[in-house]
C-alpha cells in the first residue's frame, strides 16, 4: 500500500464518517463522494466497507482484485467530526 493510498483512505473514511454522523450536510457527501472517486480512479478500488469498535475502525477493501484490512485509530478518524461539532457555526 502506498502512502498516497492510504492517505486517500484516511481522508475518505474521516469525510465520510462526518456524512454518516451528518446526513443533512450537503458538503460532507459531496466531499465523501469526491474522495471516493480518487480511490475508484486513481486507485482501483472496487469495494469498501467499514465498521469500528471501541477504538479501531476496520476497514475492508478490494483493490486490484485483492481484498485487504486496514485499520485506524477512532479517535483519529473522528477528530475532524469532533472539530465540526465543537465549532458554533456547524455544530448541531
Amino acid at each position: 500500500m502506498t502512502k498516497q493510498f492510504e492517505n486517500a483512505l484516511f481522508d475518505y473514511l474521516q469525510i465520510k464518517v462526518v456524512s454518516d454522523a451528518r446526513p443533512e450536510d450537503d458538503a460532507a457527501k459531496k466531499t465523501s463522494d469526491f474522495f471516493y472517486s480518487i480511490l475508484e480512479e486513481d486507485h482501483k478500488l472496487e469495494h469498501l466497507e467499514y465498521t469500528k469498535d471501541e477504538t479501531m475502525y476496520h476497514v475492508k477493501y478490494t483493490a486490484d482484485g485483492k481484498t485487504k484490512t486496514q485499520f485506524y485509530d477512532r479517535e483519529a478518524i473522528e477528530q475532524l467530526l469532533s472539530a465540526i461539532e465543537a465549532e458554533p457555526r456547524y455544530g448541531r
